[in-house]
């Protein structure tokens, strides 16, 4: 299948090349407009119904009308004098809030870079504004607005800005100042602050690769050309999962097409690169051969280690669809079927273009006119096979230092936005400093009535009642009953903050632990809000763990008995890869909880650098293990057969390690702090990967073992076939000194 795939694309380059093209383009098109219409912003939309939040969500929608794409925003009202607000102020206050309400805000026109407005959704809409409540001193008034849409649709910050502008004049003209904060403010000053930012980490991310492909091949296709080749088949595996998702109604978390970007930039570059390597490597040792001929070779060889390691990944992310949290559920489907994508690029393509291109993709370098000397990779080869007792040591000891740090490790399921200065962080603080911190975003208790009964507020008093005096509730909202008096809500108002690990504690143990106890007979009571969505997510979180981590492991363990046609070899890597994860996660601990003094790691790092270092890292792993098999088959001894691999795979895997870290690396500049612990933990979990476990551990372990790496089949057919060939027609390449 593999070869029939490479033999095709190599045969007719010019066809598959123009087929990914139209392909990707096309594609890449019609996901940008759709991408808003399938990611839900909601996370406790992705809990499993028996949850208490969840539970809550589904009362507010059902008896209360709340949209699920409902986004409120705050804002704060006061005179621009700073004199305290008087009875008059109030009236005023009031009059506005209505005239806003009752105004259609329409959303501005696309812009030039924007897609076509067909494309796009309109949200164009009338805010819910009503009063929510006055600060002790009088110095403020608080305005709850409604929202509706995708938060993170740039077509509904637009809305919002167009809200806020004529807020703003509104109470101006009235001798007022006012601020917003909040959810929908929240995302979009954010958006606002990180746009220069951002363009200018991928700028430096692009650059970075290509500076490090023209370096490593001094050619300028061979620095473009990979980027070319990602960009493509980016575009059509982004399509494809947005088109898949909205043609069967599932809704992906908005980081998803993100995190797609991200590893498909890293793999696809990784991918591309160690094909390059190897075509060079066949032209430099086979000059006479047809470049078309040659590329089909490579590709076919190559090809069945991308696969191995492609299959990896996929089994890796494929396993998320067993976990409860729906979250992880869609996400995991959704990176397995684009690496699957370009898994398929990777196998006509990249073949296509190297058949297309030939020797032009090194010009103008000379390199494919001699054997180049001994480098770097070729002395550090032969250390491999002097010393590789000491290696492994010196290895498992590093390895272990980092790990050290799991010690005392603590998960944190806060939020936060960063330590930006933006408009709406300034006001929040502003509010902080008169009322709860929880106002802002306040936990809410829904109770029903049981058996189709009616409520009364009178009725349910005791359970507000005794909530208000649970200590870190600051204050207890109204009671408001819906239209068929069957169910209650009212809204409590934390002192710590929504998004923090005190507010998730209150939440999930004093306030629910009154509720149950204070429920009026004949009711049901759930609490919602931020503070126990994210209590409950951890919980789902816990559970998916102890779940997806075996699982994963043993999908990865049995694709490589597959690849390595070996009982010993798979154990290594496993192992490996294992003590990979471990030092990368307590190097994590280390550097965010103990040096910078954050409350903990965030709680999806464990998940996320298990499926990314161990399935990405197993990449390397395969590829070196593959190489190592393919030399132990030539004659010669062991030692001299690991040496060789290296000194032909380390370059590749050092460069794809570097290319794949920059890509991850690139998202440490977030200001969100989950995103940095992500991109931080990432990059140095793959750089361990490239430089300690592939290029060091893994070849030093080989070189102890020999051909028993491969027990219970030992690569000896090469070598008998060859034991009757001449030393002098021998490769060259067989008398590797070991010292």
């Amino acid at each position: 299948m593999i070869r029939a795939l490479t033999g095709f694309s190599t045969r007719n380059p010019w066809k598959v090349i123009a087929v990914w093209a139209v392909l990707g383009i096309f594609l890449s098109v019609l996901s940008q407009p759709l991408v808003y219409r399938v990611t839900e912003t909601q996370s406790g939309e992705f809990l499993p119904a028996q949850y208490d939040s969840a539970a809550a969500l589904k009362v507010a929608e059902e008896k209360f009308g709340v949209k699920p794409d409902g986004n409120a925003v705050t804002v704060l009202v006061a005179r621009a004098d700073g004199e305290p607000l008087t009875e008059a102020d109030h009236r005023r206050v009031g009059a506005v809030a209505g005239q806003l309400g009752s105004r259609r805000v329409e959303m501005p026109a696309p812009k030039e870079d924007d897609p076509p407005a067909f494309l796009n959704e309109d949200h164009s809409q009338t805010p819910g504004v009503s009063p929510a409540m006055t600060a002790p001193d009088r110095s403020f008034e608080l305005l709850s607005v409604r929202l509706t849409g995708n938060s993170t649709d740039p077509g509904l910050h637009g809305v919002y800005r167009v809200f806020r502008d004529q807020a703003k004049e509104a109470f101006g003209e009235a001798g007022m100042r006012t601020g917003f904060t909040g959810g929908l403010a929240d995302l979009t000053d954010t958006a606002d602050a990180e746009k220069t930012t951002q363009t200018i980490v991928g700028i430096v991310m692009v650059g970075l690769i290509v500076l490090i492909n023209i370096l490593v091949f001094r050619s300028v296709l061979a620095a473009f050309v990979p980027l070319f080749a990602v960009v493509i088949v980016g575009g059509a595996a982004a399509g494809a999962v947005v088109g898949g998702a909205a043609l069967t109604g599932i809704k992906l978390d908005p980081s998803t097409p993100s995190m797609i970007s991200v590893v498909l930039i890293g793999i696809g570059v990784d991918y591309f690169l160690f094909l390059l390597f190897r075509f060079r490597e066949q032209l430099r040792s086979r000059p006479e051969q047809p470049v078309r001929e040659a590329a089909a070779e490579v590709s076919a060889r190559v090809g069945t280690a991308i696969t191995s390691a492609a299959l990896t990944i996929v089994a890796a992310f494929a396993t998320l669809a067993i976990a409860t949290f729906g979250q992880f559920r869609v996400l995991g489907p959704a990176i397995a079927v684009s690496v699957l994508v370009m898994l398929l690029a990777s196998l006509t393509l990249m073949p296509a273009l190297l058949a297309a291109t030939g020797r032009k993709m090194f010009w103008p370098s000379r390199a494919l006119k001699r054997e180049p000397a001994e480098g770097a990779a070729s002395r550090f080869g032969a250390l491999v096979a002097r010393r590789p007792l000491t290696l492994v040591l010196a290895s498992v000891a590093l390895l272990g230092a980092l790990a050290a740090g799991l010690a005392g490790i603590r998960m944190d399921f806060g939020q936060g936005g960063g330590n930006l200065e933006t408009p709406a962080a300034a006001t929040a603080a502003e509010i902080s400093r008169a009322l709860p911190a929880g106002v802002s975003d306040p936990a809410t208790v829904y109770v029903t009535a049981k058996d189709g009964q009616t409520l009364t507020a009178e009725g349910i008093e005791a359970l507000p009642r005794a909530l208000a005096v649970v200590e870190g509730v600051g204050r207890i909202g109204a009671t408001t009953l819906n239209e068929g008096r069957t169910a209650a809500r009212f809204d409590l108002y934390l002192t710590p903050g929504p998004q923090t690990q005190q507010a998730r504690d209150l939440v999930s143990g004093p306030v629910r632990d009154t509720i149950a106890g204070a429920a009026p007979a004949g009711t049901e009571a759930h609490v919602g809000g931020t503070a126990a969505i994210f209590a409950d997510i951890s919980t789902a979180v816990d559970h998916d763990l102890r779940i997806v981590f075996p699982v994963a492991a043993v999908l990865i363990a049995l694709i490589l008995l597959v690849l390595l046609r070996s009982l010993l070899a798979p154990a290594i890597l496993m192992i490996s890869v294992g003590l990979g994860f471990a030092a990368t996660l307590g190097a994590s601990a280390l550097f965010f909880q103990h040096l910078l003094d954050e409350p903990g790691v965030n709680f999806v790092l464990p998940l996320v650098l298990f499926l990314f270092v161990v399935a990405l890292g197993t990449d390397y792993n395969i590829l070196i293990s593959d190489r190592i098999r393919e030399e132990m088959e030539r004659p010669g001894p062991a030692r001299a057969a690991v040496a060789r691999a290296v000194r032909h795979t380390a370059p590749a895997i050092a460069t794809a390690g570097v290319v794949l870290a920059a890509s991850f690396g690139s998202l440490a500049v977030n200001s969100n702090p989950s995103t940095q612990q992500i991109g931080f933990a990432t990059a140095l979990g793959i750089i361990l990967s490239a430089f300690v476990l592939s290029i060091v551990l893994v070849p030093a372990l080989a070189a102890l073992l020999g051909r028993s790496t491969w027990w219970p089949v030992r690569p000896g057919g090469a070598r008998r076939r060859h034991q009757a060939e001449p030393a002098a027609a021998r490769p060259q390449e067989d008398r590797v000194s070991v010292g």
